[in-house]
């Protein structure tokens, strides 16, 4: 953690895509009640994040808004997730920036806390279930040129942190979360019936 202050962090949501297999964009999918969009900046608010940042592609923004949240049309949105992390991290303020994605209903704002508890200046920190890398992932200021610059296609951050174990705190989060995501509508379904 930064010493002396509070850290400062921007929640990021990737939610650009159209959600070919799924039939709609995910972003506006709904589970009790409530779009998955809303439900991650929620999660990402209530986890420490100070401000929020939801990029945009194949839906528009929801009407009305708040103070603490931005939303971010990405034009290059079809080109993958890629491009939706390089917009996020161009509008990210503070010491860090959580990056966490739409469609994984089963992250928690307990998962969020632990990552930016775990913050160390120069370093990126993961959650990791059954020791493995997953979303969400806590990136220092320091590195966000870097991981811009690095990142193609559809893979996101995943491959800069493999590439850069040394510089990769991993955050054990199977106790707090469950990082299945929302691919086809029965995903969804066993969801809702959970």
């Amino acid at each position: 953690m930064t010493s002396g202050r509070a850290v400062m962090v921007s929640g990021i949501v990737l939610a650009a895509g159209s959600g070919s297999r799924m039939g709609k964009p995910k972003a506006n999918l709904e589970l009790d009640g409530q779009t998955l969009l809303n439900r991650t900046l929620s999660m990402l608010f209530d986890g420490g994040c100070t401000t929020l940042i939801a990029v945009l592609g194949a839906t528009q923004p929801p009407h009305g808004g708040d103070a603490v949240t931005t939303f971010v049309h990405n034009p290059d949105w079809e080109s993958g997730m890629a491009s939706s992390l390089r917009v996020g991290l161009a509008e990210a303020a503070g010491d860090a920036a959580v990056v966490a994605l739409v469609d994984q209903p089963g992250i928690t704002s307990e998962a969020v806390t632990r990552l930016i508890d775990s913050h160390r200046p120069g370093f990126a920190s993961v959650a990791t279930f059954k020791g493995e890398m997953r979303t969400p992932v806590l990136l220092d200021r320091a590195l966000w040129g870097e991981v811009a610059a690095s990142v193609t296609g559809d893979a996101g951050a995943r491959h800069w942190l493999r590439r850069n174990l040394p510089r990769v705190i991993p955050v054990a989060c199977d106790d707090v979360a469950d990082p299945s995501d929302l691919d086809v509508p029965e995903d969804l379904t066993g969801w809702e019936n959970s």
